[in-house]
């Protein structure tokens, strides 16, 4: 049984993503040999069916294809708005962006059963992933959207993640449908999650709007892996490897668009890369003049 990523940053981390994919398929004895490439996420910055995350991602959707189709890897766009409206079905850029990912390798996470709609009439050939950003905190919920048959994942909640007893209960069809969202830093508590998310919808879709108030005892501070991996959610390698993968889990989401690229690269390190071979990795991707991490 292998874990599959899903790797944040389709538009956001190209440049970074261009040195690590060649490393990676080319120095596979560098990294974990259970553990594969799922997909590679994101969305322009200025994408209006965008949702998650507003404002990153300014790579060139040629580029970002070719990249993805060299390596075989399944590229999702990421149009979780939950505020979409049927006016907004007609976006030029949007529509185009789906012409050219269409592919039975390529898939769409989505929160608006409008917009699911609209691709499926028109793009039939994508997959779809069921978003986190539906903010689903009864496992009850959870369970009916993985009996939905046009998504071919979900993402629960992360607060599901250590429900471990709730977990057994699914069916192997369903856990091949969950993918965990590991290393979320949200506060565990939080109770305005989905407000945060619809924040984020009206900004992409150029509502001028205030900024979402994080009230978390964590607000003041800037992601920080070492807190993510306090979260009482958090889903870390040994978890994966002795728990997830023996109960039958297999896709793992790893969260991040809105980060800096050096960031992402201590995440496909600590997921990814074996802990003798990560300074190997460092050095590849530091000493490469082409990438500045930031």
């Amino acid at each position: 049984m292998k874990a599959f990523y899903h790797l944040p940053g389709l538009f956001e981390f190209y440049e970074l993503y261009k040195i690590f994919l060649p490393l990676f398929y080319g120095h596979r004895e560098y990294f974990y040999d259970w553990c594969e490439i799922g997909s590679i996420y994101g969305a322009p910055a200025d994408c209006i069916w965008g949702g998650g995350r507003v404002g990153f991602g300014n790579e060139r959707a040629e580029n970002v294809y070719a990249l993805t189709k060299e390596y075989n890897i399944s590229a999702r766009l990421t149009f979780s708005n939950l505020l979409l409206k049927k006016e907004h079905l007609t976006d030029k850029k949007c529509n185009r962006l789906c012409a050219l990912f269409e592919s039975e390798n390529n898939g769409i996470i989505i929160s608006s059963d409008l917009l699911l709609n609209h691709i499926k009439e028109n793009y039939p050939l994508f997959y779809f992933v069921s978003s986190t950003t539906k903010v689903l905190t009864d496992f009850k919920d959870f369970k009916k959207e993985l009996c939905k048959d046009e998504f071919s994942y979900v993402v629960p909640d992360f607060r599901f993640n250590k429900s471990i007893e709730n977990l057994k209960t699914l069916t192997k069809a369903q856990k091949d449908k969950t993918e965990f969202l590991c290393n979320e830093c949200c506060f565990f508590e939080c109770q305005s999650r989905k407000e945060c998310y619809e924040n984020v919808s009206r900004k992409s879709l150029g509502i001028l709007c205030e900024d979402h108030i994080c009230t978390s005892p964590y607000s003041g501070r800037c992601y920080r892996f070492s807190d993510a991996m306090e979260n009482p959610g958090f889903i870390g390698t040994d978890d994966i490897q002795n728990t997830y993968m023996p109960m039958g889990f297999s896709n793992y989401k790893i969260e991040g668009r809105s980060l800096g690229s050096a960031l992402i690269l201590e995440f496909l390190l600590y997921y990814m890369t074996k802990p003798d071979c990560r300074l190997k990795v460092r050095e590849e991707i530091y000493l490469d003049s082409m990438l500045d991490l930031f």
